[in-house]
């Protein structure tokens, strides 16, 4: 009898951008043994959506409203443990490296790279390897330097809810503003609030915004810093 095929790796895009998104999307179909089975373009659907499919893959961007792309990864690959995780992103630095592989990513390809370099990416980390597209591999080895005592604390300090606030705070919505976003008093968003600066060791919504920024949960051109 002949060889029964295997079946198609099932792979969820995330990505805010729809035309970028849709580019993803043809880019998988012509990859053999490949399929898309749903996409998003927003952080909290993502985790949705990723939880019920249970994907072989997750093609991910970072800046997402809602949720940031690296909260989702965290989350979701708590959960999702043979999930692959490849982040496709405009943005990157050794801190933000260091969060993703921490976090589970098995892969970075930025948005500057030519399409040749996702396929790539998209093949390797499929059949299970990793891959760090050239311009980010540089960063690997700083990446996984110990980071100085004496900086910003670090993401892992910080909840689910008060890295929700971190991202709203940094996106310039007001304390009254993410308590009505997510349903809270706004005495529980001020406290969120206050423990999270607490626990990063900063002072201000500036400080705030830098920290956003370097995390790449937010996007630097549209912050005034």
């Amino acid at each position: 009898m002949p060889a029964t095929p295997n079946p198609p790796k099932r792979i969820v895009i995330v990505e805010d951008q729809t035309a970028v998104r849709e580019m993803i999307a043809q880019i998988v179909e012509l990859e053999p043994g490949m399929k898309v089975v749903a996409e998003t373009g927003e952080g909290h659907a993502a985790c949705q959506i990723c939880l019920e499919h249970k994907p072989d893959l997750i093609i991910l961007d970072l800046m997402l409203p809602g949720l940031n792309g690296t909260e989702v990864l965290r989350r979701v690959s708590k959960v999702l443990t043979k999930t692959r995780v490849l982040v496709f992103s405009g943005y990157y630095n050794p801190g933000l490296i260091r969060d993703l592989v921490q976090c589970g990513a098995h892969g970075f390809v930025e948005k500057s790279a030519p399409l040749a370099e996702l396929r790539k990416g998209l093949q390797i980390v499929a059949a299970g390897g990793s891959y760090f597209g050239p311009a980010v591999s540089q960063f690997l080895r700083e990446a996984m330097m110990p980071v100085a005592e004496g900086g910003a604390g670090s993401m892992e300090d910080l909840t689910a809810r008060e890295r929700e606030v971190l991202q709203l705070i940094a996106e310039s919505y007001s304390t009254r503003a993410i308590a009505t976003k997510l349903n809270v008093s706004v005495k529980t968003a001020e406290n969120h609030r206050t423990n999270l600066m607490k626990k990063l060791r900063l002072h201000d919504v500036a400080s705030i915004v830098r920290f956003a920024v370097e995390k790449g949960l937010v996007d630097p051109g549209a912050q005034n810093i």
